[in-house]
């Protein structure tokens, strides 16, 4: 597979994991808390995803957050934050 295809068909999320089902029959899932927009969200805020980009984003509104497939499933997750000490 080449990387520009990397599709989603469905997209749901179940106990904390982002589940994509790829146009290729393949699954692929990761800890939404892997993303710190989504890593407090409530089981109600995760569940409003939706597929954008003809399957290669993920978007949750009310969050404003925005994910590439391809960079879900090739493990490309956002480098958290360092704490700020005051």
């Amino acid at each position: 597979m080449k990387t520009t295809d990397f599709i989603a068909t469905e997209a749901e999320v179940r106990d904390g994991q982002v589940v994509l089902h790829l146009l290729d029959g393949s699954t692929h899932s990761f800890p939404a808390h892997f993303y710190p927009r989504l890593a407090s969200c409530s089981p109600a805020q995760l569940s409003k995803v939706v597929l954008r980009v003809g399957g290669r984003a993920l978007r949750w509104e009310a969050l404003d957050e925005d994910i590439w497939i391809e960079d879900a499933v090739l493990g490309r997750y956002p480098v958290p934050l360092a704490p700020t000490t005051h």
